[in-house]
């Protein structure tokens, strides 16, 4: 069954398609001749249509007719290329439908099949130089990105992009600001790890000069629309939007000079074909978005990986809890019999493993492990000197040879995985950096998880061993701050529709205990909800032996007997941090899980009519936030919860 999951991508021959734009014009036209021209989506709900004119060429997206996004840039500027002005059409292709099948290890489920239409829109400017835009659009969204081949550009080196997205007036936001590169502990910054703004005004300004992170959500109208970027092969800088967005016209942004690897390159550049990666529009419906696969649709296919080692799945951890002092060899093989009695696959071992146990101790661990059928994972510091930090292991992985003796060694022990921890922010060669560790760490066998780390923008589906990765202000910022935790349960139901829309995310979440020097402000309930509400390949539970004590032996069992990975997801309710219900399947069995991310209770009328005629049991808060209720209950049409503050609950059917 693993094998499946890492099959290549079968993408499809384009298939000829019949549409009311014109076919492929090989006459170059003045730009005041060119008629505005309309792509649509496969089910005719989403058009794009294109204007060329005064040199510019602009993109508008409506869904049924109403206005998504207003005349919107487009356009390169290049180091001696200037393709955004003073262009000329030469060329557009005849629309035709692309198909893409394939299967996923990791996210919200399996076996993924994208339809879409494409268009590609050819143009130069008055020296000549040439662009390609190519547009697709999904019954659920468009994506679009830039193709310069030109040989008469001998070297291409990006400027910056000027494409922009114009929300209609009065549209609501929900975003997330960029760090200042080089800020916070240990100049770790940035690592995609604050709170969100949340239904601020489109066009209010970042408080950071970096700007606001992808995926970036918005509501207009009746519509939805989550922008953000997918493909990203380590050739391009990751991007976020811009500070400023004046009458709500956001602009793409660009990393900070120092987000870099030493002395590697921040904005891409290339002597071949520079092609960006997608931009990426989810719209519709909060469902449609929210179910959307767009950010791996449009990634590239999965690349060869030992598909026997391709196991999600979950794991002991002592560090959310318990911190540094318990990285040693007896409180680790602890963990290890606890994984083992939670039926869970792995044990991760945190930083400064090889100053406190040594590689010839974790070995013996790796050792035990395996006869209790647990894996083990090892954790990493990236970085070389663009930050300050002093855990180790450090700066052994950052050369290719490096990371070949390295991983070796770790194979050779039996070791699984790896977390990576402490990257250096967006720039093309960091960017780059995670990819080289990807496929050396393929190459080995080893799984990875991402810290203090970008957003992964599809990595997923093209290494297939990137089980999941951080880029969340997660559990631990909880256990460091009070104020981080009073705001984690508006802040957790805002995650499943931002950053862990597209993506898996390594929140750590579940604790039933107490936090150290921390009041919890989320009940039982809530937590037990997050194990199926986020997603992550490697779900790692911060909860200890000590705690997992204390809860109902029903709960112990739903821990024990929860699915590694998922079949389908989709949206039952919710609203962006207050709260969210979602549904996913293992198999023949559904598991829904809702959380309240706000101060009153929240009923809600749940339709769960899609699963059919099924028996089961809930899991609600008790009359204590540290407590339980289980009932029996039955899917039918419509199914009443009353979800208390910030409390929670999951249903097994």
């Amino acid at each position: 069954m693993v094998k499946t999951t890492v099959v290549t991508a079968l993408t499809c021959a384009a298939l000829s398609l019949a549409a009311a734009a014109p076919a492929a014009t090989a006459a170059v036209q003045s730009p005041a001749a060119v008629a505005p021209a309309t792509l649509r989506s496969p089910d005719k709900h989403i058009a794009v249509t294109f204007q060329q004119s005064d040199g510019r060429l602009t993109y508008a997206i409506a869904r049924d007719g109403k206005p998504v996004l207003l005349a919107s840039d487009l356009g390169l500027q290049l180091a001696g290329a200037d393709l955004t002005d003073d262009l000329t059409l030469l060329s557009t292709s005849t629309p035709h439908a692309v198909e893409d099948h394939y299967l996923m290890a990791v996210g919200k489920r399996k076996d993924i099949t994208y339809r879409a239409n494409e268009q590609t829109w050819s143009l130069q400017n008055k020296k000549q130089q040439k662009i390609d835009i190519v547009f697709r659009v999904s019954n659920d969204g468009v994506a679009f990105r830039y193709i310069v081949a030109d040989t008469s550009l001998p070297l291409k080196k990006l400027v910056q992009e000027h494409t922009t997205f114009a929300l209609p007036s009065g549209a609501k936001a929900w975003l997330q600001p960029m760090a200042v590169a080089q800020t916070g502990w240990s100049n770790t910054n940035p690592s995609y790890e604050e709170h969100y703004q949340m239904e601020i005004a489109a066009g209010t300004k970042s408080p950071t000069e970096a700007g606001w992170v992808f995926p970036a959500l918005f509501s207009t109208g009746a519509n939805w629309v989550a922008i953000s970027e997918a493909n990203m092969d380590g050739s391009w800088q990751a991007s976020r939007l811009a500070q400023d967005s004046n009458g709500g016209i956001y602009r793409i942004g660009n990393p900070m000079a120092a987000e870099v690897y030493t002395n590697g390159g921040l904005m891409a550049e290339t002597e071949s074909t520079l092609t960006s990666p997608w931009r990426v529009i989810a719209l519709g419906p909060l469902a449609t978005v929210t179910n959307s696969t767009l950010g791996t649709d449009l990634a590239a296919p999965a690349v060869a990986f030992d598909a026997a080692r391709v196991k999600p799945g979950h794991a002991s951890w002592s560090w959310g809890i318990l911190k540094d002092d318990a990285t040693v060899y007896d409180v680790q093989k602890k963990f290890i019999d606890y994984a083992a009695d939670m039926k869970w696959d792995y044990t991760l071992i945190d930083a400064d493993w090889d100053r406190k146990i040594g590689y010839d101790k974790i070995k013996q661990l790796a050792d035990y492990a395996a006869t209790k059928n647990v894996g083990l994972l090892l954790w990493y510091n990236s970085s070389g000197d663009w930050n300050k930090t002093e855990y180790t292991p450090k700066s052994q992985l950052l050369t290719h040879a490096q990371r070949v003796k390295e991983f070796k060694r770790l194979s050779d022990m039996g070791i699984k995985g790896v977390k990576i921890d402490f990257f250096g922010g967006d720039g093309q060669s960091m960017i780059a950096y995670y990819l080289d560790i990807l496929r050396d760490a393929a190459d080995a066998g080893l799984l990875v998880n991402f810290h203090g780390a970008t957003l992964p923008r599809g990595w997923t589906r093209t290494w297939p061993n990137l089980m999941t990765m951080e880029a969340v202000r997660g559990f631990e910022f909880t256990s460091f701050e009070q104020v981080d935790e009073d705001l984690m349960p508006s802040h957790a139901a805002m995650l499943p529709f931002a950053r862990n829309l597209f993506d898996p995310m390594d929140f750590t979440p579940v604790v039933f205990g107490d936090i150290p020097k921390i009041k919890r402000a989320s009940s039982n309930g809530f937590e037990l909800a997050t194990s199926v509400l986020y997603l992550s390949g490697i779900q790692h539970f911060v909860e200890i032996p000590e705690g997992m004590a204390t809860v109902p032996d029903y709960v112990k069992k739903f821990m024990q007997d929860l699915p590694r990975s998922w079949d389908d997801s989709r949206l039952v309710d919710g609203y962006p941090g207050k709260y969210a219900v979602i549904a996913r399947r293992a198999g023949d069995t559904w598991y829904i899980a809702g959380i309240n991310g706000g101060t009153t209770d929240k009923t809600l009328t749940l339709d769960l009519s899609f699963i059919g005629n099924k028996q089961g049991m809930i899991i609600t808060d008790g009359d204590s936030p540290r407590s339980f209720n289980q009932r029996s209950i039955a899917a039918g049409k419509k199914v009443a919860v009353t979800i208390k503050p910030h409390g929670g609950f999951v249903i097994q059917l």
